[in-house]
């Protein structure tokens, strides 16, 4: 199975989309096919039932034959319903697990700065692959199966009463044509209710992250009415949508309740002798019944098909938000770059890092040169690109021009020397969870002892002191409970913990008082030996522990 090109420029491109992300899957051809068996059994279900109900006049003996036909018709028609259904949702399963993990992977290396908020991305792969379920379990498995089961009904049908078979024939065509209609009005307004969709997906993630600065500023109130507005529009377009639905699938209704009745009145004539024009058969009770048997099996498959329908538009629109996530035919793989066992050298050649949508670089054709083993301090005033210089190397700012080496690894080729990295930012990730999740976030396997020897070396005694549950206290993703210096503890914390031959802090000594700030030092000393370490700071005295010094 693979994934279409990203570009999505009309509803064919997304068909496209859809027809390439379930290729190979066979459930998908197995339920449309058990469907398509399903219109043999109604065959025989109308068999049994003509020739049972006829028969039962000359005796039970002679009518038991037909009436087991009629029972063990109908009872495979309800085991092919389950077969068909559990193939179409397991297919559905398969595909959508697959997409999950490809647009999930994409939104994971998506370049920093890009025009898609972290909220709408995320709504695109929870929103968009679920809008994939009712296409691949219900919509491809009825299109097949409608395109051969009225067939197969009608050729039965003809053996009976060719003039039935005509009628059932002709009065597909308005069928058809009522369906392709509510289709392509349907069409638009399920893109743009999906897309609406999006939007207040995006704004509430977004909101919901950025809610203590909100309450900070009393915002709330603005916020409430942005977020109204958001609902409304989904609200409207959802109930546009579903207007649409619930007309054509009235229209369709009223079409195939017409046609049964034009067969069931023609039948009823014909036994009764009372057509008003002239036909070339007669028919009999027998072959009535079968024919008004086999009528409404003409339409079924059709009625599943326009029942479905929806589920097409639905998939169609959340293409568009998902393509672009794939960035290519196979399934994303990110290769971590090679492990190093010892101190690398850095080497930053005309490094410039500009942000999509803006026109000035934080920093133009940079170089630097950063010796193995040594203490690289970043000086300079805010805004001057410190930290932007950090996250380039962990891949969260983009490499516009120029290059970065580490030991013969190319930044351009690997992404992200994130892998190589020990890292404690100003911002530390809090997860939910206790504070030993927390510092060993970094290292997985690492013991109770080494998380609490970390703890320690970084100053975390008195916070885990102050609780009775020490290591083990719970803390919620906003780090309930923290500091600010302790936040900032914390994530020293991880990078000890973590044996990566580079080590990046960013004002690991912000918000520490003197005394707090002196033990710091040592810590960062003790850190740094047998690795790569840049720090950015605007600290003197993390200056005085550098072997260079570079001003931004």
């Amino acid at each position: 199975m693979a994934v279409a090109p990203a570009s999505v420029a009309a509803p064919f491109a997304a068909r496209d989309w859809l027809r390439a992300a379930g290729k190979g899957e066979g459930g998908v051809q197995l339920s449309g096919l058990l469907l398509i068996l399903d219109a043999f059994a109604a065959v025989g279900f109308a068999l049994g039932l003509a020739f049972g109900v006829t028969g039962i006049s000359s005796g039970l003996l002679r009518a038991a034959p037909w009436l087991a036909l009629l029972a063990a018709s109908a009872a495979l028609r309800g085991l092919l319903a389950k077969a068909a259904a559990e193939a179409g949702a397991g297919a559905a399963l398969t595909v959508k697990a697959f997409a999950r993990r490809h647009a999930f992977a994409a939104v994971l290396a998506q370049p920093p700065g890009g025009a898609r908020t972290a909220g709408e991305s995320m709504a695109a792969v929870v929103e968009g692959v679920e809008a994939l379920d009712g296409y691949f379990s219900r919509f491809i498995p009825a299109r097949l199966a409608s395109a051969a089961a009225p067939l197969v009904v009608i050729a039965a049908a003809a053996f009976a009463s060719p003039i039935s078979a005509a009628i059932m024939t002709a009065t597909l065509i308005p069928f058809i044509v009522g369906m392709v209609l509510a289709g392509l009005s349907a069409a638009e307004e399920s893109r743009r209710q999906f897309q609406a969709l999006e939007r207040l997906s995006g704004l509430f993630l977004d909101r919901v992250r950025a809610l203590p600065l909100i309450l900070a500023f009393q915002g709330e109130a603005v916020q409430v009415r942005a977020l109204t507005l958001r609902a409304d529009e989904l609200q409207r377009r959802t109930a546009s949508v579903l207007r649409i639905a619930f007309i054509s699938s009235g229209v369709l209704e009223f079409f195939a309740a017409i046609s049964v009745a034009v067969v069931a009145v023609y039948c009823g004539f014909n036994l009764l002798r009372l057509l008003p024009f002239p036909v070339p058969e007669t028919l009999d009770l027998t072959r009535a019944l079968f024919v008004l048997a086999l009528a409404p099996e003409v339409y079924a498959p059709m009625r599943r098909l326009a029942a479905a329908y929806h589920d097409r538009q639905a998939a169609e629109a959340a293409v568009a938000s998902l393509a672009p996530l794939s960035q290519a035919t196979q399934p994303l793989t990110v290769a971590p770059p090679p492990s190093l066992d010892r101190a690398p050298a850095i080497r930053f050649v005309g490094a410039t890092v500009l942000y999509p949508g803006t026109d000035r670089p934080v920093f133009d054709r940079f170089d630097l040169d950063v010796p193995p083993d040594s203490i690289t301090v970043v000086l300079g005033p805010s805004g001057a690109g410190k930290s932007t210089l950090l996250h380039l190397l962990l891949g969260l700012a983009p490499l516009s021009a120029g290059e970065v080496w580490i030991d013969g690894l190319q930044l351009s080729a690997v992404g992200s020397f994130a892998p190589l990295i020990a890292w404690a930012g100003q911002a530390p990730l809090i997860v939910p969870g206790t504070l030993a999740d927390n510092i060993a976030l970094a290292r997985r396997g690492a013991t109770h002892e080494e998380i609490a020897e970390a703890a320690e070396r970084v100053g975390l005694g008195g916070a885990l002191g102050a609780r009775t549950m020490g290591l083990d206290a719970r803390l919620d993703e906003r780090g309930g409970g923290l500091s600010g210096g302790e936040r900032r503890r914390l994530a020293f914390a991880r990078a000890l913990l973590k044996p990566a031959p580079i080590l990046l802090l960013d004002e690991p000594t912000a918000n520490l008082d003197v005394e707090s700030e002196r033990r710091m030092l040592s810590v960062i000393t003790e850190a740094a030996k047998g690795r790569t370490t840049l720090i950015a700071t605007h600290s003197d005295r993390v200056a005085a522990l550098a072997d260079q010094v570079i001003r931004l």
